[in-house]
């Protein structure tokens, strides 16, 4: 049982287990990379018990057999082999050799190891009753531009992940950590309703997956407690060779409280800016910050902003041109957060006051749509 795979298709793809095997665990058969010969493919699996990876490598092959290999031993050889190609060879164990280089590495019985279900491209399937079909570049946004918000604190609990949620209006995604909350709307109607929290790290995981798939669409589907993904193979660089890559990822209990009280309506002050030289001027201003909420004042006057910080180690200030509309207003903000909340954007962007200790709004310049952001001042 044998098959030669690329290097560089071999290690691309080893990259994206290779952050999800871990390197310890209280089930050791986690830490094994799965392999699996099929008729006209090479299969790698592995798990950490939060998600599930799989990627599919169509190539000629000889034989059948599904295999354990230490996962971090060859994790290391695959990205140091000198050779273009590499042959896997299984039997008793695993010969691996690339040009100059050969090695044998012991496999483990896959006896014990969790069976993985991913979802199908077919359409829905058990037990993944629910699915979708989204644009990957707007799902990575919809994932991308709100993870930062999520909290890293271990008792905020259900804040700790991303909120996706389905409905004929279109798929929203929210993160908070209370202080703060970013969502992204993707107007295109989905075919169910429901509100599911995937892990912020989990979130991590399916963004590096989606990075690599270039353009077209991925399956999102939805089964009890887990979230799946899948690609046809068929998009971009992560996909080279016709690679299919699935995704399983278990699910938080519960939903978040209403966090639409907390989105202000009404503004009494409309600032719009250029979002590069806003967020250098802040990113300047914040490094003599107070080192503890890194408290940045902004004062709004006709046609500029000044922000200024002062702390340890001095004091600075730094105008910058705005479009005005509204009353003339002095606040202040964590720059941290601030510059998070602009990260996403680029081009033109508005900064939408409603008072000087009242939450603020963020969102791109040229619509109202997509992605925004909530950003409650210090107390001035």
């Amino acid at each position: 049982m044998k098959v030669k795979v690329p290097k560089t298709l071999l290690t691309e793809h080893v990259a994206l287990l290779e952050r999800v095997i871990p390197t310890r665990s209280s089930n050791p058969l986690f830490t094994y990379l799965g392999l699996a010969l099929t008729p006209d493919a090479l299969v790698l699996f592995g798990t950490n018990g939060e998600v599930d990876l799989e990627v599919r490598l169509e190539l000629p092959t000889e034989g059948e057999g599904r295999f354990l290999v230490p996962a971090q031993p060859f994790f290391q050889l695959v990205k140091s082999l000198p050779g273009d190609q590499v042959e896997l060879d299984f039997g008793a164990e695993l010969s691996l050799s690339s040009g100059s280089f050969s090695t044998r590495l012991s496999l483990a019985p896959d006896e014990g190891y969790p069976e993985l279900f991913f979802p199908s491209l077919e359409g829905p399937a058990e037990p993944y009753p629910l699915q979708t079909l989204l644009p990957v570049e707007e799902l990575l946004k919809a994932l991308s531009h709100v993870r930062y918000a999520a909290s890293n604190e271990e008792y905020r609990a259900i804040f700790r992940g991303v909120q996706l949620e389905f409905s004929e209006g279109g798929l929203r995604s929210v993160a908070s950590d209370g202080y703060r909350l970013a969502l992204y709307r993707l107007a295109k109607p989905q075919p169910f309703a429901k509100k599911v929290v995937v892990p912020a790290r989990s979130v991590d995981e399916m963004v590096r997956v989606l990075k690599g798939m270039g353009e077209g669409e991925v399956a999102l589907a939805l089964g009890p407690g887990v979230l799946g993904l899948a690609t046809s193979g068929s998009q971009g660089a992560a996909a080279t060779g016709k690679g299919q890559l699935r995704m399983a990822v278990r699910l938080m209990e519960g939903e978040f409280p209403d966090y639409e009280r907390v989105i202000p309506k009404e503004f009494p002050l409309k600032a719009a800016f250029d979002v590069e030289a806003f967020r250098e001027a802040l990113r300047r201003v914040s490094v003599l910050s107070d080192r503890q909420n890194h408290r940045v004042d902004l004062l709004f006057e006709e046609g500029r902003v000044l922000l200024s910080a002062e702390g340890d180690y001095g004091k600075g200030q730094e105008e910058v041109p705005v479009r005005l509309e509204g009353l003339p207003l002095a606040v202040a903000y964590n720059a941290r957060y601030l510059l998070e909340a602009l990260s996403p954007l680029s081009g033109q962007a508005v900064l939408l006051l409603s008072g000087p200790t009242s939450p603020s709004l963020v969102r791109p310049g040229e619509a109202a749509e997509g992605y925004q952001a909530v950003v409650v001042p210090l107390r001035v």
